[in-house]
């Protein structure tokens, strides 16, 4: 029986879609800004949410599930010095994405930007 799966692959292994993702949001989280193809952008907002929920738990238990997805220890420091303030009253929707007008040049990829709401 085949069943749907949820998330898009975006052509690697596990491993390598993790690596993706914890790269990007370490980039996201240190510019809170930054240009990418539409399908990693919506990837993106989903485990950015799910990191950004863990860390609102606050205590040892937060900051543990936090680091296993981020491994920078400057990435974390601005996790919970700035960010978990900054949106302490947001359940969800840290992120925005507007889609760029023109393609990537090289393969005609759909490009966005993906930002933090202020």
């Amino acid at each position: 029986m085949i069943k749907a799966y949820s998330r898009r692959k975006l052509q690697r292994t596990q491993s390598g879609r993790m690596m993706l993702l914890r790269n990007l949001t370490e980039s996201l989280i240190l510019s809170e800004k930054i240009v990418t193809t539409l399908p990693k952008a919506k990837e993106l907002k989903r485990f950015f949410d799910k990191i950004m929920t863990s860390a609102k738990l606050g205590g040892i238990t937060g900051f543990r599930r936090v680091n296993v997805h981020i491994k920078d220890k400057q990435v974390s420091k601005k996790i919970f010095e700035i960010l978990v303030p900054r949106y302490t009253d947001r359940n969800s929707g840290l992120t925005q994405i507007f889609k760029l007008p023109k393609p990537r040049q090289g393969d005609a990829a759909s490009m966005c930007i993906i930002k933090l709401v202020q």
